[in-house]
């Protein structure tokens, strides 16, 4: 039996664009991408922090080291410059490996820089 896992986050992102004007997808810088273990083209969810609207989406590599979080296309309505958002990455894998895996979330700051990098969630830790 395969379950689906939480795999990675990107914790409290800022967004720095919203682009209606593009095809889709959510660019992220590819730093944050790479820490994370989030692969371009790779299907995430955005929970915005600030409305509580959640959508799913496909990752863009961003430059490198701009701290880019731009949601494109019609998503670009569900947020503003300067919401938080919570963007997660799902694995689906068998569950005798459940136990054993280690997911990866960046806990980020205000401008999208890495305050900390973290295998696991506890309840009532924000950080």
């Amino acid at each position: 039996m395969y379950i689906t896992l939480f795999k990675s986050k990107l914790h409290r992102g800022t967004i720095t664009e919203a682009n209606i004007n593009y095809v889709g997808s959510i660019t992220i810088d590819c730093e944050l991408l790479e820490k994370s273990d989030i692969l371009p083209g790779e299907r995430v969810q955005v929970v915005n922090v600030n409305n509580g609207e959640r959508f799913e989406t496909y990752t863009i590599e961003g430059e490198r080291g701009t701290g880019i979080i731009c949601v494109n296309g019609a998503a670009a309505r569900l947020v503003q410059i300067g919401d938080q958002v919570i963007i997660i990455s799902y694995a689906m894998m068998e569950k005798k490996e459940a136990p054993r895996f280690k997911p990866k979330v960046l806990i980020l700051d205000d401008g999208n820089k890495i305050l900390k990098i973290k295998d696991k969630e506890e309840h009532g830790h924000i950080e």
